[in-house]
């Protein structure tokens, strides 16, 4: 069932003009285009920022704080980091209340989200390589769990996984595995 707000006029169950200007008088922000879930944070936001008489420091905010009920700490980031992708007027609310861009988390999210996407066939190939250079150097297959390469691939996690996994895994893949000495 739609909101009468977002019934278009005219339609039946939308709201009157008159009704939709009172509405607007009491609240501009009552009916905004971005999800209301954003508007309730928003909301929590600004109350935090006027209980502090406008005092936040948004920057130092820890990312773990939650405020009334809200984890404002983790909204607050990620509006910060997120600031290109803010309707216009997004911005502007939340400029209001001393929340401003920071270009730093959104180079790093802008860097996260453009990081390539490996294949399941390219990180098996990898785990394949660092298994293959561990039993070359310790003459077995047994890998620790924590283990990791030089490299940072997370082998013993790796291998415990595709062992879990292993009716995921094709004939050839499993042929590999068996020719480094893996054990079912």
């Amino acid at each position: 069932m739609r909101a009468a707000a977002q019934v278009p006029a005219g339609e039946q169950g939308a709201l009157s003009p008159e009704r939709r200007r009172a509405l607007e008088e009491i609240d501009p922000w009552w009916c905004p285009a971005w999800p209301i879930v954003w508007q309730r944070s928003y909301a929590t936001a600004r109350l935090r920022w006027l209980k502090s008489d406008g005092l936040v420091d948004w920057t130092r905010l820890p990312v773990d704080t939650v405020f009334e009920g809200e984890q404002l700490g983790r909204w607050v980031q990620a509006q910060r980091a997120s600031w290109p992708g803010l309707e216009a007027d997004q911005r502007d609310l939340l400029t209001a209340i001393g929340i401003e861009e920071d270009p730093e988390l959104v180079a790093a999210k802008v860097a996260a989200e453009a990081k390539p996407k490996v294949s399941r066939t390219d990180r098996f190939a990898q785990g394949l390589a660092a298994l293959a250079a561990f039993v070359q150097e310790h003459g077995h297959p047994r890998v620790p769990r924590a283990y990791k390469t030089a490299e940072g691939v997370s082998l013993g996690a790796w291998l415990n996984n595709t062992k879990a996994r292993r009716a995921k895994l094709t004939a050839e893949q499993l042929g590999q595995l068996e020719a480094l000495g893996v054990a079912w």
